[in-house]
């Protein structure tokens, strides 16, 4: 009998496919910043900006949803399960896909009718929202070529291919920038949500022909048919991806509570807060490229049924994006202004703006902790391929906490009482999933993770205040590009060396005490080897010399 098969899944290192995405998105991050500084240059921080940031509230939550949590939580170990168990697709795909790009055709058409009641909603204090429907009506295609891009991507990564998917916000901003360029003159910041629209199907056109190839048909058995049906329920079932959707709307709805206080303050207040979040935002994106790239494998493992190397795949996922988070938040809060100055202090975008800008993304980067591990937790709560209402529940719990700070604070703080209400919601979440994992996923070792992220703070603190200082110091004396160059290479120098003496003390007092504990490997260890090599050796030399 003959039926079709997918094409081989390649093995590929997590280190080169890390490097890879790190690559690609990188290239994509910077055309973002190109993206906000342009949008700073020809618009600066406006009521016209405002009216385009509320149409860019489509993509920014169904971004999330259908390309980086939703799509890629539900798809990715379907696929993987698919392939696995029955080796076959491509039925699979062609049955779920054609349902999903109508339903999504259909959301796109009816958002954009909607789009005056939308801005009402979003934005009730905005004083002529004419321009805010223009490109709200612009930004609701992102709904349908989203989600295709979206499923693509999250099949790739299934079959071990990382480079296309991690191209696709490149193209985008290609886009945005294209029509920014050729159309801001005739039709001011409406340009930009034109551009928003043409980046979206330039993300289609990067994965197709890749996608394309993954599914030639081919022979095998007649039981790929059956593995198609298996992953179809998974995929389109309700019950499966109710959970994940509304987890990742829940988790968007911070952004959507920000802007709805905010857009009752003074002008250009929405604009603050977006250009910080999208500078500190970028951390924490890169960092969660570790996750992405291990995240077929969690699922692979959660479909064995192999709790052990669930629990050591979570636990050097926690520490390694804590690790990468925390050293770039002490980066952020140490240089904000200068960074801040650098991609925005051009144009229409002035010195105040910079100023409130960088204390509202120094605030806005005390949660970047808290968001990364919600995102990690959440992948280790839906690898299983039975549904998980946890997660929802807990990012329900932050989002009424950033709500109640978020009015709380607004009077008097204003824009940064919003961005400390948002830190605050979101590292709620993240401490009730980890409470919650430990109970309904997988036994985490809170002995090794929590030694690990103290040793991590105790190299962040020293990290921070000097880079702190540097920046105070140095900021009318040296010019901005050079602070950061210099401030960084000596805020990594002391992040690496309270990290080196922590972590010496860590293995001294373990040798002096005989922890022998059982436990294996810290996950600190698996990230950081040349510390382990260090500390070893110093180690040694002490007890040699009878040091106790």
């Amino acid at each position: 009998m003959t039926a079709v098969e997918a094409a081989p899944v390649r093995r590929v290192s997590i280190g080169r496919a890390t490097a890879l995405s790190g690559l690609l998105i990188g290239a994509g991050t910077l055309l973002g910043f190109l993206r906000d500084l342009t949008l700073a240059h020809h618009f600066g921080a406006t009521s016209g900006t405002d009216a385009f940031l509320v149409g860019w509230t489509i993509p920014e939550t169904v971004s999330p949803l259908l390309i980086e949590d939703a799509m890629a939580l539900a798809v990715t170990p379907a696929i993987s399960y698919a392939l696995h168990r029955h080796g076959g697709v491509r039925p699979l795909v062609a049955s779920a896909l054609s349902r999903l790009a109508a339903l999504l055709a259909l959301t796109a058409l009816l958002t954009a009718v909607a789009a005056p009641y939308l801005v009402a909603v979003l934005a009730p204090g905005l004083d002529d929202p004419t321009d805010a429907i223009r490109c709200v009506r612009f930004t609701s295609l992102t709904i349908l070529t989203f989600g295709i891009a979206g499923f693509m991507a999250a099949t790739l990564r299934a079959y071990h291919c990382f480079g296309p998917p991690a191209a696709i916000y490149a193209a985008y901003n290609v886009g945005i920038l294209a029509m920014i360029g050729a159309f801001h003159g005739p039709l001011g910041v409406t340009s930009a949500a034109l551009g928003v629209a043409i980046g979206s199907l330039l993300m289609v056109a990067v994965v197709t022909p890749t996608f394309a190839r993954c599914l030639t048909p081919a022979r095998t058995s007649a039981r790929t048919g059956r593995g198609g049906a298996d992953g179809q329920a998974a995929i389109v079932g309700l019950a499966a991806l109710a959970p994940i959707v509304i987890w990742s709307l829940t988790r968007q709805a911070q952004t959507l509570v920000e802007r709805f206080l905010g857009s009752s303050l003074a002008e250009g207040s929405i604009s603050y807060l977006n250009y910080a979040q999208k500078v500190a935002q970028v951390p924490a994106m890169l960092a969660l490229l570790l996750v992405t790239v291990t995240f077929p494998r969690l699922a692979r493992a959660s479909a064995d049924g192999d709790v052990g190397q669930v629990r050591r795949r979570m636990e050097t996922d926690v520490v390694g994006v804590g690790a990468m988070v925390l050293c770039s938040t002490a980066f952020l809060v140490a240089f904000a202004p200068s960074v801040i100055s650098i991609l925005f202090q051009h144009g229409r975008f002035t010195e105040s703006d910079t100023d409130t800008t960088a204390l509202v993304m120094r605030v806005y980067s005390l949660g970047l902790l808290g968001q990364a591990m919600v995102a990690v937790a959440g992948r280790g709560f839906f690898a299983h391929r039975t549904p998980r209402w946890y997660p929802v529940l807990c990012v329900a719990v932050g989002l009424v906490v950033t709500a109640v700070v978020g009015v709380a604070t607004l009077g008097v703080f204003g824009v940064a009482g919003l961005a400390a209400a948002n830190a605050l919601g979101i590292s709620v979440a993240a401490v009730l999933l980890f409470v919650g994992m430990r109970t309904r996923v997988v036994p985490l070792s809170l002995r090794r993770t929590g030694k690990d992220f103290v040793t991590l703070l105790f190299a962040t603190a020293p990290a921070t205040a000097v880079g702190y200082l540097l920046q105070e110091g140095l900021a009318e004396r040296m010019p901005p590009v050079l602070l950061l160059v210099l401030g960084g290479v000596v805020l990594l120098a002391v992040f690496g060396t309270a990290l080196l003496v922590a972590c010496a003390y860590r293995g001294f007092t373990n040798s002096a005490r005989g922890a022998a504990t059982g436990e294996g490997t810290s996950p600190l260890e698996f990230y950081f080897p040349f510390v382990v090599r260090a500390t070893s050796r110093v180690v040694s030399r002490l007890d040699r010399g009878g040091v106790r």
